[in-house]
């Protein structure tokens, strides 16, 4: 699931891209309307949800927002310092679908995302994305995983994992790599052998055979990666 990030502030933008990326989004950065517009025109279709800081050094997040909802259905959240209800109530009527004041929690914004998902998801049950690996079955919209039909109740650091190696299927990732992904800002420490406790759980999981794993594959001195074939969506 691909987010659109518009936001000047360098330092807010890593960061959002940073935490964003470890909560299993693809997430594209601009840092003013006119790359943002390049990127709306050439990619919208494939974007899931956008994030606008309303003031930009060459415009503003309204302009983007205006653009976004004449070409398609796409959910905009709009990020601002101005908490007055002049500004929400008019980015509000131009069809955003939420907005965050600043500075805010990591956590509260991934919350209002995935509210925002859920609506559309419910509004458009058609369009609900599902990943089919194997005999696995993952809806993001939802955060839930199946196997042969069935739901499989996976922790919260686990559905991370699963969904970085989504992400990356087809590439070998390092340990290091992983470690880096999975790293939460909250504070919950991931070193090398919890991750290798958490791999293990995961194939305990996903796998028909933990022992001879074909969804997650251990690629002997280099890392692990995601089998890329038989993946539909």
């Amino acid at each position: 699931m691909k987010l659109l990030i518009v936001e000047d502030d360098q330092t807010i933008a890593s960061g959002l891209e940073y935490s964003l990326t470890q909560e299993g989004y693809q997430v594209t950065v601009c840092h003013n309307v006119q790359e943002a517009i390049q990127i709306i025109d050439q990619q919208l279709d494939s974007i899931s949800l956008c994030l606008f800081d309303l003031s930009l050094p060459d415009g503003s997040g309204y302009d983007l927002c205006r653009r976004v909802k004449e070409t398609a259905d796409v959910p905009v959240i709009f990020l601002t310092v101005v908490d007055d209800e002049v500004n929400v109530v008019m980015g509000l009527d131009m069809g955003a679908d939420d907005y965050i004041t600043k500075p805010f929690r990591i956590r509260e914004l991934s919350s209002r995302i995935k509210t925002v998902l859920r609506r559309y998801q419910k509004s458009k049950p058609q369009a609900q994305e599902v990943i089919t690996i194997h005999s696995l079955e993952v809806h993001p919209l939802e955060g839930k995983v199946y196997k042969h039909q069935e739901e499989l109740i996976l922790t919260a650091l686990e559905y991370r994992l699963l969904m970085i190696f989504i992400n990356h299927r087809g590439q070998i990732l390092s340990r290091e790599q992983l470690l880096e992904l999975i790293w939460d800002v909250a504070g919950e420490f991931v070193n090398d052998n919890t991750l290798t406790v958490y791999i293990k759980r995961l194939r305990q999981k996903i796998e028909d055979n933990a022992q001879q794993p074909v969804i997650i594959q251990t690629v002997r001195g280099l890392g692990y990666r995601m089998v890329d074939k038989d993946v539909k969506k």
